[in-house]
């Protein structure tokens, strides 16, 4: 096809990382499966970050696919173009605005004209296929097509969870033990809630999950996994630890809750499908979606982000809850060149950002609570700070973010929430037979999950994208961090760029929230932020 009569796809520069190594092109005839992404269709779609609690009650997940999904004249003339290119459509599901693709690497390389090839990646993937090149299409084509996912498989994001150095030490916590120090609403249990879980790889063994829940004198949830491209539930390696700290976590809080998890590969295609799946899925219909895994900002490369985002949007406009974690990394969030990096998916302004605290507690209380930095003994530390990529939403116009020395963009500040993330304080679970202490914003993501579940069961509708009614909150139902840093920024009073807002009063989120639910406005008002139990305010220390 004649490159002068083709033009490049927005955030379609694909990029490899600086130490990857060629080994060999890819077969002619090896098959190659994609996803693509597709516009949503031209009407104005309200944005879910601004929707206020009283008055934004979200679709249905049908009628949002009908509302704001693929245009038919986009997808056929996508259609047309994969089979004129020697492309097979394998399936198409407009609601989520995707296709997938199948057929082999020399039609994939010049449909969108790129180069495939094998690499290796030093420390983190022996040999992966990797594309190279400026993602094209024919003028016709292009505006249709947000995405075109696949033809990069390295493995992207990392789990964000952290084992403690000692196997048992002394300061860990039940997940039922953190509930009650957090006052989680009494006499809830999460009934009639969906809590999905996201994974990119490990396992979970029902035995394990049987001896941990009887442990605890709880019922063993029933989970249900779901495959995404191929993903299973294969326990056996390093990444249970982070399935079953999801499972055992959110199954714990809200023991009443169904329990789906949504394995996928670890590569954007698989990251975006499975958030897409989830967003869209009308046998589980989850309500909440954790999500424990994920990757600095500048290590994506444009156009998956814009995807993955453009799937979390889909997963607010349905009334998904959307925790994720923030990373385990301190602000630098792993990156070496000198400067903050936040972590995505946590970035999106669709996301429940979760950063981490080290909780202590004393006769059943909490007897403090700091921003979470053990980076001097390799322990990690909650991450955070301002994105490079995405704007501030208007839910944080009312709040002050530090500068970001990467862009003088006004970025989105990073985390939202805050909750017990120190290993040395962590949850007490079990991983393929052993009884283990793990810390992480992994672990803040799922007890988020919990909280919300025990919530949605209270209020009787999903609290969905909720962020705009706990900024208009401010700290008034949170514990307000003010002590400690992770790396480049230091807490405070209010919101900050290691804790948000804060660890949960679970007891005053829900008055809280009530209050919101009665108001016109969306919120009750008291020098612009609800006031809770007569405005009274609590500090970790």
């Amino acid at each position: 096809m004649n490159k002068t009569k083709r033009v490049a796809l927005p955030g379609g520069s694909m990029r490899l990382p600086d130490d990857a190594r060629r080994l060999s092109p890819v077969a002619d005839d090896e098959i190659i499966e994609l996803t693509l992404v597709l516009r949503r269709k031209p009407r104005a779609l309200p944005s879910p970050a601004g929707w206020p609690y009283a008055d934004g009650a979200p679709l249905n997940r049908e009628t949002f696919g009908d509302t704001f999904g693929a245009d038919a004249a986009d997808v056929e003339r996508v259609q047309a173009f994969a089979r004129a290119s020697g492309l097979t459509v394998t399936a198409c599901e407009p609601r989520r605005r995707v296709l997938w693709l199948s057929g082999p690497a020399q039609a994939v390389q010049r449909a969108f004209g790129v180069e495939l090839g094998y690499y290796e990646w030093p420390g983190r993937a022996a040999r992966f296929r990797g594309c190279r090149g400026e993602v094209t299409l024919p003028p016709a084509v292009c505006p249709a097509v947000l995405a075109v996912l696949g033809m990069d498989q390295r493995p992207l994001a990392r789990p964000h969870f952290r084992r403690a150095r000692q196997e048992r030490p002394p300061g860990g916590f039940t997940p039922p033990e953190l509930a009650r120090l957090y006052a989680f609403p009494d006499g809830l249990d999460g009934s009639g809630q969906v809590i999905g879980i996201l994974e990119l790889g490990g396992g979970y063994r029902p035995e394990d999950l049987q001896a941990y829940f009887g442990s605890l004198g709880l019922p063993a949830p029933g989970v249900v996994a779901v495959s995404v491209d191929g993903g299973a539930n294969r326990p056996g390696g390093d990444a249970d630890g982070e399935v079953m700290l999801d499972i055992e976590v959110a199954g714990a809080l809200a023991p009443g809750a169904g329990i789906v998890v949504y394995f996928a590969p670890n590569t954007d295609r698989g990251f975006h499908d499975a958030i897409s799946q989830a967003a869209h899925d009308t046998v589980h219909r989850p309500s909440i979606l954790s999500i424990s895994w994920g990757a600095p900002e500048n290590a994506w490369n444009a156009m998956a982000r814009s995807a993955v985002d453009a799937a979390l949007e889909d997963a607010a406009g349905v009334g998904v809850t959307v925790p994720i974690a923030a990373g385990d990394n301190g602000s630098s969030d792993g990156e070496s060149d000198g400067v903050p990096h936040v972590d995505f998916p946590a970035s999106s302004a669709f996301a429940l950002a979760c950063g981490g605290t080290r909780l202590t507690a004393a006769a059943g209380a909490i007897a403090g609570e700091v921003v979470w930095n053990e980076l001097a003994n390799g322990e990690g530390a909650t991450g955070g700070g301002v994105s490079a990529v995405f704007a501030r939403p208007g839910y944080q116009s009312g709040i002050r973010l530090p500068e970001s020395p990467q862009t003088p963009l006004a970025g989105r500040g990073v985390p939202d929430v805050a909750a017990d993330a120190d290993p040395e304080t962590g949850y007490r679970v079990r991983v393929d037979g052993r009884d283990l202490i793990i810390g992480g914003t992994s672990a803040v993501a799922p007890l988020w999950a919990g909280l919300v579940a025990r919530l949605n069961q209270k209020l009787g509708r999903p609290l969905g994208h909720v962020n705009a009614v706990l900024y208009r909150m401010g700290e008034s139902a949170f514990r307000d961090i003010v002590s400690g840093n992770n790396g480049a920024f230091r807490a405070a009073a209010g919101w900050d760029a290691c804790t948000g807002l804060g660890s949960p009063d679970g007891a005053m989120l829900l008055q809280a929230l009530t209050a919101a639910g009665r108001t016109p406005a969306g919120v009750g008002k008291s020098g612009g932020r609800v006031s809770a139990a007569g405005g009274r305010r609590r500090r970790g220390s």
